[in-house]
């Protein structure tokens, strides 16, 4: 059993568990699918300043874009992206808690030194094989997430024959190899848009409950993505209203952190919820 607590210790900050938690994204990327291209330097700042005021938990930086069709970046590129932003935010909030949102081992542990406290590795050690042998050495809690294949061609043909089975076997199998690393804590993700298709994605979520079995905080990550516009018919742009109403479906099927690049809209999400599920049912 890899998660018992009702907290995280995040490289000396304390995440409550005993809410859901609201992870902000910060893209410091040219190419992501929604925000590519807005965030660096001191607009990187402002944003951070402006995710904390609205309620952020937790901010998850990105030097590397996961979109579809995305090839990972140099090393060196994505260094400069995140490291010397980790450092600003930290020297300016100083108590925020922080995330990295990589897929490189070394990256990790650069970015853990500055004093972030939450590895996010999209491919479950597949793309670096050293990223859990890191794990016991940090003791960071640590997201695995499912995906399909990597970004470059995750979506060319996602196929399942139960896609809510596999992604639970999936995870069971990489929780069994983890406990060898002796990670502080994991978080499990089943990585929606990462290699399915919009029905896969909808019955993840609907399914979301299921991955109470595993007893680790469960992340969930739809905010403004293709199983939202593809139904709707909107772009990515208009998709907040779709996106506010699933962070909702996800925080009853069982959501412990829901990342969002709409913290204010996410926050009143949580407060909603709260308030429905704090009254008697009859």
């Amino acid at each position: 059993m890899l998660y018992t607590a009702k907290t995280l210790n995040c490289n000396g900050r304390i995440v409550d568990l005993s809410q859901a938690q609201i992870m902000g994204i910060l893209n410091l990327t040219p190419d992501s699918f929604y925000d590519g291209g807005r965030y660096e330097g001191e607009t990187a700042l402002r944003q951070v300043e402006n995710m904390l005021g609205e309620g952020a938990d937790i901010i998850d930086i990105g030097g590397m874009s996961s979109r579809p069709g995305a090839e990972l970046v140099s090393l060196e590129d994505e260094r400069k992206r995140v490291i010397p932003v980790i450092r600003s935010i930290l020297k300016a909030f100083p108590e925020a808690i922080l995330s990295i949102d990589t897929v490189r081992s070394e990256i990790a542990k650069e970015a853990y030194a500055c004093g972030v406290g939450i590895i996010n590795d999209i491919s479950a050690s597949k793309v670096d094989s050293g990223m859990y042998d890191i794990l016991g050495q940090l003791k960071v809690p640590y997201v695995l997430m499912h995906m399909q294949g990597l970004p470059n061609n995750m979506q060319q043909n996602p196929n399942y024959s139960n896609v809510t089975k596999e992604v639970l076997d999936f995870l069971i199998e990489e929780l069994g190899k983890l406990k060898a690393y002796n990670p502080t804590d994991v978080i499990i993700d089943p990585g929606f848009g990462f290699g399915k298709t919009v029905e896969h994605n909808y019955e993840l979520l609907k399914n979301l409950g299921l991955f109470k079995i595993l007893e680790c905080p469960i992340m969930v990550g739809i905010s403004r993505k293709s199983m939202i516009s593809k139904v709707t018919g909107s772009s990515s742009e208009e998709a907040l209203n779709g996106t506010t109403a699933l962070h909702m479906l996800a925080l009853q099927n069982g959501a412990d952190i829901l990342r969002v690049h709409d913290v204010k809209e996410a926050v009143e999400v949580r407060k909603l919820y709260k308030a429905y599920t704090s009254v008697q049912e009859y």
